[in-house]
């Protein structure tokens, strides 16, 4: 299993909201069209990071969980520009 992601974040042993925070903050820092892969132990980050990508421009590639494990695999949507005017 060799997915092709740019940057990997692994979240593991971290509770909630970091998790979230985390995949948050790596995302700000990528370019539209890269992909992330996130590690993550906390069962609330399985509810709380395909939230928040419903809610934006990034895209949830593929989400798996085993062994008290959560990996995402995130594609990096366009910046956002709206709210200011």
């Amino acid at each position: 299993m060799s997915d092709s992601v740019d940057q990997h974040l692994d979240a593991s042993g971290l509770q909630c909201p970091m998790p979230l925070l985390k995949t948050k903050l790596c995302l700000n820092g990528m370019s539209p069209g890269q992909c992330l892969r996130v590690v993550a132990t906390d069962p609330g980050s399985a509810r709380d990071i395909p939230a928040f990508l419903a809610l934006s421009s990034h895209q949830l590639e593929h989400q798996e969980e085993g062994d008290g494990h959560w990996v995402f695999v995130i594609r990096c949507g366009p910046a956002s520009t709206g709210g200011q005017g």
